[in-house]
C-alpha cells in the first residue's frame, strides 16, 4: 500500500508544479488543527513527514491569526501553540484579527499566487479549497498523512488553461500585425532600390556601348603595348661543368694499374697456407 500512495502522491505532485507552476522547495500553509494532529500522533519531525509525502523539500508557514486562535483556546493548545510559533509565518494583510479558516482563504485568494500547499484537519476548509483551481490539500489519518488528488474542477480548469494557452492573445495578435506591415515596408523598399539599380545600369551600358564605338572610329589604343619577355639562358650558377675526357681516361688508368703496372682486379682471393700433413707409419 506504501507504494500505490507514493505513487498517487508523485502523480498529484507532476499534475500541480505542470499545470500550475509549483516549483521546489513547496510551500506548506498550517492551520491550527493540523498542528495539534501532528503532535497527538508524534508524527515529528513534521518537515521530514511532509517532505516524504510529497517527495521534495518544504518550507513550513503558518499565519497571526492562527496563532491568535491557538492562544485563545486555553492550555489544552498550549503545546501546540509553542510548536506553531517554531514555524515561518505567512502575511495576511488585515488590521482585526479573523478566524483561521477566514485568515487562510484571505492568503489563497482565487488563484493561490504564492503556490501554497494547505495543510488542515478541517472537513468544510478541504471541501472549499477543492473548487479553487491550483490548491493543493494536505490531511492526517492517524499516523499517516495524505494529499488529495485533484477534484474533477481542477482538471476542467487545467484543460481549459492549456487550451487558452495554445491561443494568441490580443496583444500578440496586433505585435503580430505590426511585425507583417514592417516586413512588407523593407520588402518594397528593397524592391524599388533593385528597379532603380537596374535602370542605372541600363543606363551605364548604353554609355559605355557609346564609347566604345567613338574609341573604334578614332583608333585610339588606350591600353599600353607591353614588349613580349625574350627567353633568356640557363643560370651558369645551376650548370654543372662538363668533364673532359681525357681526365676521364687517366683517372680510369690509374685505377687500373697496381704498382709494377699489373691489371688491379676487383675481386680479391684470399691466399690460404697449406700446411704439410705429417703421416705417422706405425710398424706392426
Amino acid at each position: 500500500m506504501r507504494l500505490k500512495k507514493q505513487k498517487r502522491h508523485r502523480r498529484t505532485v507532476k499534475f500541480y508544479t505542470a499545470c500550475f507552476g509549483f516549483h521546489e522547495p513547496f510551500k506548506v500553509l498550517c492551520d491550527g488543527t493540523f498542528v495539534h494532529h501532528l503532535l497527538v500522533n508524534r508524527i515529528i519531525p513534521a518537515d521530514t513527514a511532509l517532505s516524504n509525502t510529497l517527495g521534495a523539500t518544504v518550507k513550513i508557514f503558518t499565519t497571526r491569526c492562527v496563532l491568535a486562535e491557538l492562544r485563545s483556546l486555553g492550555d489544552s493548545y498550549s503545546e501546540s501553540l509553542n510548536e506553531a510559533r517554531k514555524l515561518m509565518i505567512a502575511r495576511c494583510e488585515h488590521e482585526k484579527r479573523k478566524s483561521a479558516v477566514a485568515c487562510i482563504t484571505e492568503v489563497i485568494g482565487e488563484s493561490n499566487p504564492e503556490h501554497f500547499f494547505i495543510a488542515t484537519q478541517d472537513a468544510d476548509l478541504r471541501k472549499k479549497f477543492q473548487e479553487i483551481p491550483g490548491v493543493p490539500v494536505i490531511f492526517g489519518l492517524r499516523n499517516a498523512l495524505f494529499l488529495e488528488q485533484p477534484s474533477a474542477f481542477q482538471h476542467k480548469f487545467a484543460k481549459s488553461a492549456e487550451k487558452d494557452r495554445s491561443h494568441m492573445t490580443q496583444l500578440e495578435y496586433k505585435m503580430l500585425n505590426m511585425s507583417k506591415k514592417k516586413q512588407l515596408a523593407t520588402e518594397e523598399e528593397e524592391d524599388s532600390s533593385d528597379v532603380n539599380e537596374g535602370v542605372e545600369g541600363q543606363i551605364s551600358g548604353c554609355q559605355a556601348l557609346k564609347t566604345n564605338n567613338t574609341r573604334k572610329r578614332t583608333d585610339v589604343k588606350d591600353k599600353v603595348q607591353f614588349k613580349r619577355k625574350k627567353a633568356k639562358g640557363p643560370n651558369p650558377l645551376s650548370c654543372k661543368k662538363k668533364k673532359s675526357q681525357g681526365n676521364l681516361n687517366l683517372t680510369s688508368e690509374k685505377e687500373n694499374n697496381h704498382g709494377d703496372g699489373t691489371l688491379r682486379s676487383r675481386s680479391r682471393k684470399r691466399k690460404r697456407s697449406h700446411k704439410s700433413m705429417k703421416f705417422v707409419v706405425t710398424t706392426g
